[in-house]
């Protein structure tokens, strides 16, 4: 039986992103950073853009000059959703199960967190790993 990893789709992560800025985080579970950008997105306005562009954007009775005098805020959105795009990305890399060479350290085939040998299951999802640790038996005596 393949058990999959939890891994997060960067495409959704930016696309969410674009619906709301901080929403792509809050999918990745990166709640400061969520937050960070929602305030950052909220400061740069207020301090930036003048509130009669917003309200022409939000209308949709905008010309060239509205995209002018919101491009502030636009290019802190645009930022937010590259980072939520690359931020899924690395965090896929993470979450891929990793051999060292010394054989000690297993990852999670669920999560991909790092195991306490000890522990029949992963402290970090809290799914059995004993298939895991077969497996790893199993491809260790392979290999010899």
């Amino acid at each position: 039986m393949v058990k999959s990893t939890s891994q997060k789709r960067p495409w959704l992560a930016a696309l969410l992103a674009v619906l709301a800025t901080g929403l792509g985080h809050l999918y990745l579970r990166r709640w400061r950073r969520a937050f960070g950008w929602l305030a950052v997105s909220f400061l740069v306005t207020a301090l930036f853009v003048e509130p009669a562009a917003v309200d022409e954007f939000v209308t949709g009775n905008w010309t060239p000059d509205t995209l002018l005098a919101i491009a502030p805020m636009l290019v802190v959105v645009g930022l937010s959703i590259v980072d939520a795009y690359l931020l899924a990305r690395a965090q896929n890399l993470g979450t891929r199960p990793s051999s060292l060479s010394d054989g000690d350290t297993v990852s999670c085939p669920h999560c991909g967190n790092e195991l306490d040998p000890e522990l029949e299951f992963c402290h970090w999802c809290t799914n059995p790993v004993a298939d895991a640790e077969h497996d790893r038996t199993e491809s260790s005596e392979r290999r010899n």
